[in-house]
């Protein structure tokens, strides 16, 4: 995609289909070429051929002159450019007509009173709630304390590419880096008109080079889980699990928990962050007996 153009203003099919055959070589699917290509990828009658259309008709379709391609040519495209299950759907999801694209609330989320007091039962689990554009809506104490290290901790993308502490928090930033993005380009895939993700987007655009160039690689990836590598100033190295659920309540937040392998040093290291920033305990009234 182009950098300063939000997800609305862009074809986002067709970026994401050249984002996606230029990753592939002919060889990796079983065409063979001769002489020097000009560009990297396939070429675009190398994917027509392979998905068994006209090379005008996949043209249209990466040009956005082509608004109604039918399931079974986006699966013979998904399948000539080896997509995943993942990036498949996606490429369902910003093929169908605007009309029929999911349509969010213009008010603010929120996060349900019974989740809050879940998350905040949890003192030696650091959980917390994700918006759907990765905003943070909701965090428990540990949660607090693992990302205090943030001047501004209330969103994971700007946290990762706008805050200098990434870098010092994410032991491997770029594997941290890669996967929000996928996962906000997941995201804008189920609304690109969405206000939230247009301002978002652009923020990072606008201020963010390592951003625009993984956004436009149209990477999608959902958050599930995973092993987490961070660095805490007051703990030093966490090696912890992730798993993210969904809000059945709340169609696209997500709940958000971290975990350490028990009896290991990550596990000590987090309980002693839980200790560090436990809530004080209340002073007993005494009565003094007449």
């Amino acid at each position: 995609m182009d950098s300063d153009k939000h997800p609305a203003a862009e074809n986002v099919l067709g970026g994401f289909l050249r984002a996606r055959r230029a990753r592939l070589r002919p060889e990796d699917t079983g065409l063979t070429t001769s002489g020097r290509r000009r560009v990297p990828g396939l070429r675009r009658e190398e994917v027509a051929a392979l998905a068994g259309v006209s090379t005008d008709y996949y043209t249209r379709l990466e040009q956005g002159r082509e608004r109604h391609p039918s399931q079974q040519v986006l699966e013979a495209v998904a399948k000539a450019l080896r997509l995943d299950q993942e990036a498949m759907a996606h490429l369902h999801r910003i093929a169908l007509p605007t009309a029929r694209r999911m349509r969010r609330s213009t008010r603010a989320e929120r996060v349900r009173p019974h989740l809050r007091r879940l998350i905040d039962a949890w003192s030696d689990t650091p959980a917390f709630v994700l918006g759907h554009a990765l905003d943070v809506l909701a965090r428990n104490r540990l949660a607090t304390a693992l990302h205090s290290g943030f001047g501004r901790p209330d969103n994971l993308l700007r946290m990762t590419f706008l805050d200098p502490a990434a870098h010092d928090f994410y032991r491997d930033w770029n594997q941290a880096a890669t996967s929000s993005v996928a996962a906000l380009r997941r995201a804008a895939g189920m609304d690109p008109d969405d206000p939230r993700l247009i301002e978002l987007v652009g923020e990072l655009s606008m201020r963010s080079h390592d951003f625009r160039t993984l956004w436009a690689r149209h990477d999608v990836r959902g958050k599930a889980h995973g092993a987490k590598l961070f660095h805490h100033a007051e703990v030093g190295d966490l090696d912890l699990h992730h798993e993210a659920f969904s809000v059945n309540s709340a169609p696209g937040q997500q709940l958000i928990v971290y975990q350490a392998e028990p009896g290991s040093p990550s596990a000590d290291a987090l309980a002693l962050l839980g200790s560090l920033n436990a809530a004080p305990i209340a002073p007993r009234s005494t009565t003094t007996p007449d």
